[in-house]
């Protein structure tokens, strides 16, 4: 794999990070990835919710955990309620239900302030991967593997590569921002 694909390689992981940590926010619509991150214990293992059991969403605010063993209800349930996601669940001995109030104005607004840090976060790793993609075609260059000619084409294309990234990133936040703000 030559220097271009492996950064344009990073650059596409950079922005899949950025959209699965965006998928994990949740914007007044219960969401079953907002579970993919909340660890239990399954027997001594830490396992993600979503692989002991099946999540389900009947309605748009509400998601239901139905478990494949039931004793482990109540270690769920804990996971649930030190999480992050401000939400206690309720359970009927089968199932836990959680109940995603509406989310308040000032919330969104915390919410896109969020959106904004990771996205400009992804933008600052694709750059680094692009400083790291030019010092390697440098030293190529240096090192008599590659012409002058060859080194300025393939800066140019590393140059574009960033600028689609970046606007992927651009495009990414913005389309989560406005499902933020819509009530």
């Amino acid at each position: 794999m030559d220097t271009i694909e492996l950064a344009q390689d990073k650059m596409n992981k950079t922005i899949s990070v950025l959209n699965g940590e965006l998928g994990t926010l949740r914007a007044g619509r219960a969401n079953p990835k907002l579970l993919d991150r909340i660890m239990v214990d399954y027997y001594g293992t830490a396992t993600p919710v979503n692989q002991v059991g099946t999540i389900s969403s009947p309605e748009p605010r509400q998601l239901i955990i139905s478990l494949w063993d039931a004793s482990m209800i109540p270690a769920v349930e804990k996971a649930i309620q030190k999480s992050d996601l401000g939400i206690n669940p309720s359970n009927d001995g089968k199932l836990i239900r959680l109940v995603f109030p509406e989310l308040t104005e000032e919330r969104r607004k915390e919410l896109v302030k969020i959106v904004r840090k990771k996205a400009e976060e992804s933008k600052v790793a694709i750059r680094s991967i692009r400083r790291d993609a030019n010092e390697t075609i440098k030293k190529d260059c240096k090192g008599g593997t590659i012409t002058e000619d060859d080194q300025k084409r393939m800066e140019e294309q590393v140059q574009k590569a960033t600028d689609n990234a970046i606007k992927e990133i651009d495009r990414i936040a913005a389309e989560k921002e406005k499902e933020l703000l819509s009530v």
